[in-house]
């Protein structure tokens, strides 16, 4: 099963502005967990947008839970990075509007104990509430609806660590228990592999990495040497700088090293770096296993 599947996927603010999200095309697993990074105007409001039905694509299709993003709204959570909620609000107004609009799917012991676990009061004003508690909050109206797939855009930005840790859990908790997909945007790029299993790196509205983190990790090598790139040649090179007399590399492995260089397996924070620093390497995007297989797309001039 697929939860989100994209084909050729273009949105532009304006009809004749630069495109936000540019000839986009992924297949997401149900019940993954996806890293959405990039820079900040990637792209990646933009999609987590046309996924929650906000708008609508220029070009192209985005199939959500298997139909029409109309079609599995309801099925769908979505908590935007501005988190739009009245401050003025009760949390027990936020609990009753969230059951008023989910009739049929509220789990109100589920939202009760997403805010409980915070230690809050439902009498408390939004407006009272940290940063930290207002995210929870929010967090609470997006889970107990019981979504099939959870679209976050930033939700986690600005709290401290122990507050991500807390809400992360959360998150997982539910992702586990009810075979959710969530698809979560992020700048924390190096929290992301204890908690993510899937993908999707955007630069300037293109897609330049998607596919299973564990596969994608396993396609490129750390690679450090003592001549320069030309010894490389075999292999597709992603980023390279001078170390000492050496070259320091992060390659896509053609084949063995030279008898001279050293590889190590890169982290998932090396790779999203290295990608980001790096617009004229070439794209990789790994299929789901159920597909044939990988496939590689160069960069347009």
């Amino acid at each position: 099963m697929t939860a989100l599947q994209a084909t050729g996927l273009t949105h532009r603010h304006r009809r004749r502005g630069p495109a936000a999200l540019d000839s986009v095309e992924f297949s997401l697993p149900q019940g993954s967990i996806c890293a959405l990074v990039g820079r900040n105007g990637a792209g990646k409001s933009t999609l987590l947008e046309l996924a929650a039905g906000v708008d609508r694509p220029s070009a192209g299709s985005l199939t959500v839970l298997g139909g029409p993003v109309g079609a599995t709204r309801s099925r769908v959570g979505y908590l935007a990075q501005d988190q739009p909620l009245d401050p003025r609000w009760r949390i027990s107004d936020v609990l009753r509007i969230g059951a008023q609009l989910n009739p049929g799917r509220w789990d109100a012991a589920c939202a009760a104990g997403i805010v409980e676990q915070g230690n809050l009061s439902t009498r408390t004003r939004l407006g009272a509430l940290s940063r930290g508690q207002h995210t929870r909050v929010a967090l609470a109206l997006v889970l107990g609806k019981r979504p099939d797939l959870v679209l976050l855009d930033e939700p986690m930005a600005d709290l401290d660590p122990l507050a991500r840790h807390e809400l992360t859990g959360t998150l997982l908790g539910h992702a586990t228990e009810h075979g959710a997909t969530v698809l979560l945007s992020s700048h924390h790029t190096g929290e992301l592999a204890d908690v993510c299993d899937h993908l999707l790196l955007l630069d300037g509205g293109r897609l330049r990495l998607s596919g299973s983190i564990d596969d994608l990790l396993e396609a490129h090598l750390n690679a450090t040497g003592p001549g320069g790139i030309d010894e490389l040649a075999p292999h597709t090179l992603v980023t390279h700088q001078r170390s000492g007399r050496g070259t320091a590399a992060l390659l896509r492995p053609g084949g063995p090293l030279p008898r001279t260089w050293h590889g190590t397996a890169p982290t998932l924070d090396e790779l999203i770096l290295a990608y980001l620093g790096s617009p004229d390497a070439p794209a990789l995007h790994l299929s789901p296993a159920a597909d044939p297989g990988p496939r590689e797309s160069q960069p347009t001039p």
